[in-house]
């Protein structure tokens, strides 16, 4: 079984295509116009091993908030929708990511019910022309539409580029474990309530 899923979802904002692949090699195809933004979610699916295709155009002559923000409603949506009934899979992954003087972890709960613990804090408002605020957003909008009770946290660190760096790729590599095929289950849900 092929696990994945392709959603569109078009506003008055933003116009936007993700096909999501969770047994994938790390494959990403991504275009947001925001090019940190970009890179971000480029390192995400080579970290996931999730083949990622992204396409999101949106009303950035106001600012980046709604592309951020919908391109993480999007994402979710594809991850959940790729996952089908949770069934099989390992559920719980965590991950410590080290990137220079920073270090990162996030633990992820593929429960469906979305919860986000955010507990990064950055000492600069932009990341090139990004506003690192808009991690946040991104962070919580995929947890919430892909059913993720998500906890991240930045350890230490002083540079910011690294610090968001090492978010996406904990996520990446927590999520990596979570999604994996539990053989021992043999197809069954992992919970005591038989559902997710």
């Amino acid at each position: 079984m092929v696990r994945t899923a392709t959603i569109h979802r078009k506003t008055k904002e933003t116009d936007i295509s993700v096909t999501l692949t969770l047994d994938g090699t790390g494959k990403a195809n991504v275009s947001t116009g925001i090019g940190f933004f970009d890179h971000m979610l480029e390192s995400f699916a080579k970290h996931a091993l999730i083949d990622l295709y992204v396409s999101t155009k949106g009303d950035l002559h106001i600012d980046m908030h709604h592309s951020v923000e919908d391109t993480g409603i999007v994402m979710g949506q594809a991850l959940k929708a790729a996952l089908g009934d949770f069934s099989g899979i390992r559920r719980f992954g965590h991950a410590y990511i080290p990137m220079d003087e920073t270090l990162s972890r996030a633990a992820v709960d593929l429960a469906n019910r979305p919860y986000l613990i955010w507990n990064v804090h950055f000492e600069r408002p932009k990341v090139g022309e990004m506003d690192t605020e808009l991690f946040k957003e991104w962070f919580h909008a995929f947890a919430g539409q892909g059913g993720l009770c998500l906890h991240v946290e930045n350890l230490y660190g002083q540079n910011t580029h690294h610090i968001i760096e090492s978010c996406f790729k904990a996520l990446a590599r927590a999520l990596r474990m979570a999604v994996e095929i539990d053989p021992r289950l043999g197809g069954a849900v992992a919970s005591t309530k038989g559902v997710l």
